[in-house]
This record gives structure tokens, C-alpha cells and sequence, in this order.
């Protein structure tokens, strides 16, 4: 999407003031100017020169980082469609904390306390050797990157992301302010450069087999009624943000098989599905309490809801705010989660739709055995109660991925697995809002069987997606945003 040139892409000789003198006989562009000029003088950065259009924020005390993680939030719960999908959203998130993170890069180099690469350029430096910050200006560069990747990505929430920006910092967000010349363009225009094209408005519908037992096919359930209604059919296909490939770390095929019909006829087959019968019934006599408590805390497929993207973000910013993380640490670390989140979502998609064996639900699985089998349904169920079950295949579980390369994203920024604290949960059937984490692998381990018990998923789907996205979550950390020196800060 082209820059919207409302949003400060003004020449720093123009004014957008009127041309009229003020009292002093003085027009407001020199009154700028010598303000400027004052500013290098005293050995302040360029943008430290005080006008009412660029004056200090006011008095929010909350990191700029996670306040525009909860806008971000809140646009994925407004998001409807494909927009909502996993995919989607989490490539959204990417685009977000990878242009904060670059933009803050900018600042900590030009000041000399750069620790990380950026992500995918070079460090940007906006001012001499000899300049100093104005106080306000680090988060100036958060606030306004963020409000332009947001704008962006969620049109139809402007009003929204307008005065979520006038509430942060008491300023218009088409207000003039040099960063956005300086720094901001730059920013938005290297993150737009590298997702131009990356395959992601592909519209093209699924039309593989759907006839074949074990290959998937719609469940009947609202919204999945047909094959054109599978979500997002070619993410797979999406070109990663740090992977090679979507295919990267996928298995041959779902645990060696290559045809449908060894499927379906392998005892390993029917262990699953029995399995997922038993436990994952909205009757199931056997599923535990906890076992519950879990599915639906980590649900999150329907409407309103932040989805799996947003849960594990808010997570980034509740272990951040745990170790009382400093803004510049605070970027790195969402960056890191949030790239890692992305590459899952292109890796779960490609197993699901460019694998060869594109598998069942098993709601059609359990279904297709007949008798008391054919009314059975999933504990999984929307608003109203009625059954849902997401509309793409099983193999991979999505969740299992999303989890386990958040997992794997926060133990290596870290350092540790073992980190106690307080999980959230706002799907509309969770039994608890707050949840104690005691280990990053507990959000993994977690969110890789709560499909199971929701009957939406077999254990192979959530096993292979664990193992998936645990090498996402390695891979994201050992090729972007490393250390710019070695033994690099320690947490």
C-alpha cells in the first residue's frame, strides 16, 4: 500500500503551518527553523527542537511498545474473514514489531548503544556524532512508526487508530514532526519493499480432493460448507519473513504415509481417531477437568476474540513487563516473538494444504465410521453452542505450531525455560480468564493438546506441529535480530 502522505511526508524546508506572520513579524517556518538551529547548537538532535506540533507526549507512563501491541489487539478482534485468519493476523503482527524494532535500531544507533541487528537492513544513523535525544524523542519514533504500519495494515479502523494515537500522545497523528522524514519513511518503506509481492492476497480457492476418505473435505458446519470456503489455502505458499521456506521443516508426509487409503487402513489410523472420540467429545466421559480448562483457554477461533496471534502477543508483554524489560529490550523481544509467529503460520499452512495428504477433520473422520458415530460432535462450538471446527485440514494443528515457536522464541531471548506467569485467556468459553504458567514449554505443551481436547485435531497433528514450530522459534533466533557483538546482553 502506497504511504498516505497526510501522515507526515512533508519536506523538512516546507511548513505545514499557514503562511501568516505571527505577532513577532516572524513566520512560524522560521520560528521552526531557528528552533532547529538552536537545537544543533546546544548538541541536541535535530528533532529536538521544540513547536507545538511535535511537543512531548503526555505523561503516559505505560511502554509505547506494548500500548501499541493492544491496538494492534484490538484490530485483530474487529477483523473479519480471511482477514481473521491465523495467517493474516500474524503476518500483520510481524510487519508491526519488525518496523518498531527497525525504527528504535535508528535511535539506538544513532546514539551509539546498538546491541542487535535490525531486521533485514542496514542501521539507519539521523544525526551528527555530536547530538543529543530530546527526552521524548525515542518513543516519538515508536508511536508514529507503529500508528503508520497499523493505518496501513487496518484501514477500516482509522478512526479507531486516529484516536488511540490523539490519547497517547495528545497530538494529531497527521501533525508535522521531522522523525517522520528522518527515520519513520525509511522504515515503512523497507518493510512494504520487503513484503511487496510475498504471495499473501493470493484469492485462489481450494479445489483439491475432497471426495477421498481421509482427505479433507467441508465439515457442514457454518461457514464450511464447500471447498471454496477453506481458509487461506495458499499461506503455505507465502514467502517467510526469516525461514527459506514454508516448507523448510515439514516431514516428508504425515509420519510416512503417501497414500490415502494406507492411511485410513493403518492401525496407527484408527488409534488416532479412537482417541479423539473418546476425549474430544462435547458428551466425553473421559476428557479431565483440566483438560477443559485447557481447550477453551487457549481456543480463540471465533470473532471478537484477539485469535492465537494476539493471545501470544499479549503473553510477550506480560513476561516483558514481568522482567521489567527497558523500551529498546521491549522491541527486540516483540520482534523476536512476533517474526517467529509469522514463519509458524506460513510453516502449519504449508503442511496443511501442500503435503501430501491434505487430512480430514475429525469431525468427518469420526462421522465417516457411521452408527452412533454419525451425530457425534467436538467439544469446539461457537457462540450459539453449535459445533465448529475450523474450515482447512488437521495435519498440522495450527495452535501446536503458534505455541511452540513462541516457546522456543522467549527460552532462547531468556536464556531459561522455567518462568512463572500469569497466562490470559478471552475466548468467550474459557472457564479461566487467568491462567499460572510455571515454563515456556507449559504455553507449548498446552496449546499443542488443547485441540485434541476441543475434538478439532488428532495427537499426530499436534505432536508434528509442536516439533514444527519448536524449529521455526530456533531458526527466527539464530538468523535475525542477533547480537551486533559477541556474548551479547544477557537476561
Amino acid at each position: 500500500m502506497p504511504l498516505d502522505p497526510r501522515h507526515g511526508r512533508r519536506s523538512a524546508a516546507k511548513s505545514v503551518l499557514p503562511r501568516s506572520k505571527s505577532r513577532a513579524g516572524r513566520s512560524p517556518g522560521r520560528l521552526r527553523a531557528a528552533a532547529v538551529a538552536g537545537a544543533l547548537l546546544a548538541g541536541l538532535s535535530p528533532v529536538a527542537a521544540g513547536t507545538p506540533q511535535a511537543a512531548a507526549a503526555t505523561g503516559h507512563k505505560d511502554d509505547p511498545t506494548q500500548y501499541w501491541n493492544n491496538v494492534l489487539a484490538q484490530t485483530f478482534r474487529n477483523a473479519r474473514g480471511w482477514n481473521a485468519s491465523p495467517g493474516k493476523l500474524s503476518r500483520s503482527g510481524a510487519m508491526v514489531f519488525a518496523a518498531i524494532y527497525n525504527a528504535e535500531s535508528a535511535y539506538q544507533y544513532t546514539y551509539k548503544t546498538l546491541k542487535y541487528e535490525p531486521y533485514l537492513n542496514k542501521p539507519l544513523k539521523y544525526a551528527d556524532k555530536h547530538s543529543r535525544p530530546s527526552p521524548d524523542e525515542e518513543e516519538r519514533l515508536i508511536d508514529r512508526t507503529a500508528y503508520r504500519i497499523i493505518s496501513q495494515l487496518y484501514p477500516s479502523d482509522q478512526a479507531y487508530i486516529d484516536a488511540r494515537y490523539r490519547a497517547r500522545t495528545g497530538r494529531s497523528p497527521h501533525s508535522y514532526d521531522p522523525l517522520d522524514r528522518l527515520v519513520v519513511d525509511p522504515v515503512v518503506r523497507q518493510i512494504n519493499k520487503a513484503r511487496a509481492g510475498d504471495g499473501s492476497n493470493n484469492p485462489a480457492v481450494y479445489s483439491g480432493d475432497t471426495t477421498t476418505p481421509g482427505a479433507w473435505r467441508p465439515t457442514g458446519e457454518q461457514d464450511c460448507e464447500k471447498p471454496s470456503d477453506a481458509v487461506t489455502p495458499n499461506w503455505g505458499k507465502v514467502r517467510p519473513f526469516v525461514l527459506r521456506s514454508g516448507s523448510q521443516f515439514r516431514p516428508p508426509t504425515l509420519r510416512g504415509f503417501t497414500s490415502y487409503a494406507d492411511l485410513v487402513a493403518s492401525p496407527q489410523y484408527a488409534a488416532q481417531r479412537d482417541e479423539v472420540r473418546r476425549v474430544g467429545a462435547v458428551d466425553s466421559a473421559e476428557r479431565t477437568y483440566n483438560q477443559t480448562v485447557i481447550g477453551w483457554f487457549w481456543d480463540h477461533d471465533l470473532d471478537d476474540t484477539y485469535h492465537p496471534p494476539g493471545q501470544l502477543l499479549e503473553l510477550t508483554g506480560i513476561v516483558a513487563k514481568k522482567f521489567k524489560l527497558d523500551t529498546y529490550e521491549t522491541t527486540h523481544l516483540y520482534a523476536l516473538s512476533a517474526l517467529s509467529l509469522a514463519d509458524a503460520g506460513i510453516a502449519a499452512w504449508d503442511s496443511k494444504f501442500d503435503s501430501p495428504i491434505n487430512l480430514w477433520r475429525p469431525v468427518s473422520a469420526i462421522k465417516a465410521t457411521g452408527g452412533a458415530n454419525a451425530t457425534w460432535e467436538p467439544l469446539s462450538a461457537d457462540r450459539s453452542g453449535a459445533p465448529f471446527t475450523p474450515c482447512f485440514p488437521a495435519w498440522t494443528s495450527g495452535h501446536a505450531n503458534f505455541t511452540a515457536a513462541w516457546a522456543s522464541a522467549m527460552k532462547h531471548f531468556f536464556g531459561r525455560d522455567k518462568v512463572s506467569f500469569i497466562a490470559h485467556s478471552e475466548d468467550p468459553h474459557t472457564i479461566e480468564a487467568y491462567r499460572r504458567m510455571d515454563s515456556f514449554s507449559q504455553v507449548a505443551e498446552e496449546g499443542e493438546f488443547s485441540r485434541l481436547w476441543l475434538g478439532v485435531h488428532f495427537r499426530w497433528d499436534a505432536e508434528d506441529g509442536r516439533a514444527i514450530g519448536t524449529d521455526v522459534g530456533d531458526y527466527v533466533f539464530g538468523h535475525a535480530l542477533r547480537p551486533t557483538r559477541k556474548n551479547g546482553p544477557q537476561h
